[in-house]
């Protein structure tokens, strides 16, 4: 039997490794050096040098402090999809309700989330939040009350069967709910109604009046000539 592969790595820290290059020097050292042996500054002089560390300074702590962000966001994106809930509501949570949580997310003795695969032999693909299956296994999980097999019919009769949300309406995966609008694109038009395609969206309802409008004023325009030529060919007839 072969030997599933191995989780994938976390992402690696965004903080500055100690073995990176070094920080680049301070804007404005060669300036600091020459006036290092001075004895005496003037008030300008050490304003200057002063506000420049003091912005050189906060622009290093703001990168240090969004390099923190990001860290945490990869940690609090690698624990939700670990354990399926956020941490601050597991604090919130009774020790029943954890314990509970633990033992449906595969957390060890020692509260460790583990990543697992499928348990569906054969099947490589990670396994859902708060399940032991994957996505396209989740209908194997008698407790799972999310989704529901796809019920379009095949030519052979037999129903699809694929996952779907227990919302969707109808319930039949992407592939059949693209080919159920085909077939009755095809019926419609076949009975001389037209019908827009999912892609093009219906025009609105000022375009609709803006149409019929238009329409009525063609027609007006088309009634003054009739009339008159009826007029003239009443004439001739008379003459």
């Amino acid at each position: 039997m072969a030997t599933a592969p191995p989780p994938p790595s976390p992402p690696p820290l965004l903080l500055r490794p100690a073995d990176a290059d070094p920080i680049p020097p301070i804007t404005g050292a060669a300036e600091d050096a020459v006036l290092f042996a001075a004895e005496l500054l003037s008030r300008e002089e050490v304003l200057r040098r002063r506000s420049r560390r003091v912005k050189q300074l906060a622009r290093h702590y703001k990168e240090h402090y969004w390099a923190l962000v990001e860290e945490v966001r990869s940690k609090l994106r690698e624990y939700y999809w670990s354990i399926g809930v956020s941490p601050l509501e597991v604090d919130g949570l009774d020790t029943a309700a954890a314990a509970a949580l633990a033992e449906g997310s595969g957390e060890n003795d020692d509260g460790v989330a583990k990543k697992g695969f499928c348990r569906i032999s054969g099947c490589k693909s990670m396994a859902m939040p708060l399940t032991r299956y994957c996505h396209g296994h989740i209908l194997c999980d008698d407790r799972q009350t999310l989704y529901k097999p796809c019920t379009y019919e095949t030519c052979s009769g037999q129903t699809c069967g694929k996952p779907v949300l227990r919302a969707a309406v109808p319930p039949f995966c992407t592939l059949h709910i693209q080919k159920a609008r085909n077939h009755l694109s095809q019926v419609f038009s076949r009975e001389g109604f037209r019908v827009y395609s999912s892609g093009k969206p219906a025009p609105g309802f000022h375009v609709i009046i803006a149409e019929y409008i238009r329409q009525i004023q063609i027609n007006r325009r088309k009634a003054p000539n009739a009339a008159s030529t009826k007029n003239a060919d009443k004439a001739e007839n008379a003459g």
